[in-house]
């Protein structure tokens, strides 16, 4: 499999395309304006304690308080606080935090099976706070007091006494040799995780990046004595660098970029944490846009549709609501009785996969509700569930799926750490407020008319100025005996129409023409 990373950066956004075969299986837009936050760490102070949802709120000098719940308070921190008896189950670990020791995976068993207590956090309180989602829909980020700062082979995890392994590292002997490395190297009063990357590294390139993780830490020891919160004490790479870091792994082919300067920044990344593979750091120079000479463009715009085709002609419609992601499977042409169950089977399995890559491509997190085609037989849906499964094994996001119903419905969760793709580039209407819907301009005419009729109840008869948009000004002044002038007579008034291309198309603004007052609000 021909596996690369194209980025194509310009002066308003960075973009990284990942591609198996030229097919595009990852997605990620890097903003000037809007840094990534993921990973920065904060010293921060408690503004808010609430039990009856089993959190605190921090505040990390944001606009929005962070987010603390009760599971994201790591044993250390509840080792130096006050507790009160109280039951929760905590949340699995991250994605690469698998594979520890035996002694650590007993340890972590009966820890489960222990009833727990929650802290009680006091206000005005000082803690040392990690982002771990970015904030999303007016909703600040969400933080945890378990740190961990990655590196290009290893994830060092102050304060735990563990070793983990990356579950992508499947080799019995590999996993073994990369245990007894890490032992040997990992810095007192921390626990390491070591990545995919590592898989056949020698002990001085792990070495090399825990001395630097450690440097690291220390730093931010330094920052978080000096410093009064709130305050950042550690900022995270930025997302085109971490992409490097996180999925440049041997498995890829190349990497093609079409700006030197971040060539060069790039180059001299990998270069300092992974040399022997620096080569592989392609700089673009082409005067074909980068994303069409790799049929990446196409492939975006399609990621863009609410309709997805499947191979076999049947489709997906992907819909987002406040609440959740619903994601609907249509098979798109008729099949005979006899051949319906089979063809309903193979495209749901068509859909599974697709589906399962939409998630990826679009970074859709959160419930998500599938209505797939009706499957008369239990083994089918079961084959439905298992395909899910395997597909989902490819995503580095936490998942979690419920069997398919009777009614072919099946409910997935994918963990949710950033803006999705749709809302990380696009932009609400102004309009429609992210509906599609606009009012019919027969509706707005009414109100306009019930508008006015509280206004001449109240006594008035000044002449007003009437400002719409240009779409809707036509629709009133149309014809002989136009709506404008129904309007005027009905009420006896003078109004004088005022046509704007920058005025809400569902909205209308009425002025007093005697002091220039805008009087809308008043009789709304």
């Amino acid at each position: 499999m021909l596996k690369e990373i194209i980025i194509s950066a310009t002066a308003s956004q960075n973009r990284i395309a990942i591609t198996e075969d030229r097919k595009l299986v990852d997605f990620f837009v890097e903003h000037p304006e809007k840094d990534r936050m993921v990973g920065n760490i904060y010293l921060g102070k408690v503004a808010r304690v609430l039990p009856g949802i089993r959190a605190v709120f921090i505040d990390i000098g944001l606009k929005h308080d962070a987010f603390l719940h009760f599971s994201d308070i790591g044993d250390t921190l509840k080792d130096n606080l006050n507790f009160v008896d109280d039951d929760y189950v905590a949340e699995p670990d991250d994605d690469e935090v698998k594979d520890t020791n035996s002694s650590s995976k007993k340890n972590g068993e009966e820890s489960k099976e222990k009833k727990t207590r929650s802290p009680r956090l006091k206000k005005g309180q000082e803690v040392l706070v990690q982002i771990i989602k970015e904030p999303v829909k007016g909703k600040g980020v969400r933080v945890s007091t378990s740190i961990s700062i990655p590196g290009r082979f290893c994830v060092l995890i102050p304060y735990e006494d563990k070793i983990g392994i990356s579950k992508k590292i499947t080799d019995y002997r590999e996993k073994k040799r990369l245990r007894k490395l890490a032992r040997g190297i990992i810095p007192s009063n921390c626990g390491v995780i070591v990545r995919t990357a590592s898989k056949d590294q020698p002990e001085t390139s792990l070495s090399a990046d825990l001395i630097y993780l450690s440097k690291t830490w220390s730093q931010v020891q330094d920052e978080v004595k000096k410093n009064s919160p709130p305050y950042l004490v550690y900022k995270d790479l930025s997302t085109t660098i971490s992409v490097i870091r996180d999925l440049f792994t041997e498995d890829v082919s190349n990497i093609f970029i079409d700006s030197k300067k971040l060539y060069k920044e790039i180059r001299s990344y990998v270069n300092t944490h992974q040399s022997d593979i620096v080569e592989k750091i392609n700089l673009y120079k082409s005067s074909i846009p980068i994303f069409e000479e790799f049929k990446i463009e196409e492939q975006i715009k399609g990621m863009m549709e609410r309709k997805v085709p499947l191979p076999s002609g049947g489709y997906l419609f992907i819909e987002h609501t406040e609440a959740m992601t619903v994601i609907d499977v249509n098979s798109g042409r008729y099949a005979a009785k006899k051949e319906q169950e089979l063809n309903s089977l193979k495209t749901d399995l068509e859909a599974s996969r697709e589906i399962a890559r939409q998630l990826r491509l679009r970074d859709i997190g959160g419930l998500l509700v599938v209505d797939f085609i009706d499957l008369e037989d239990d083994k089918n849906r079961k084959k439905i569930y298992d395909e899910l499964r395997k597909e989902f094994k490819k995503d580095r996001a936490k998942i979690a799926m419920l069997p398919m119903t009777d009614f072919g419905i099946m409910q997935i969760t994918r963990q949710r750490i950033r803006e999705n793709i749709m809302q990380s580039t696009h932009e609400l209407c102004h309009c429609c407020d992210g509906t599609g819907l606009m009012q019919k301009k027969s509706n707005i005419i009414n109100e306009i008319d019930q508008w006015l009729k509280r206004y001449k109840n109240d006594g008035n008869k000044q002449a007003l100025r009437l400002i719409v948009h240009n779409s809707l000004g036509l629709k009133l002044r149309i014809g002989t005996f136009s709506t404008m002038k129904k309007l005027q007579l009905k009420y006896f008034m003078r109004i004088k129409l005022e046509e704007k291309n920058d005025v809400n198309p569902q909205s209308f603004r009425f002025i007093d023409s005697k002091n220039e007052k805008e009087i809308t609000n008043d009789y709304l």
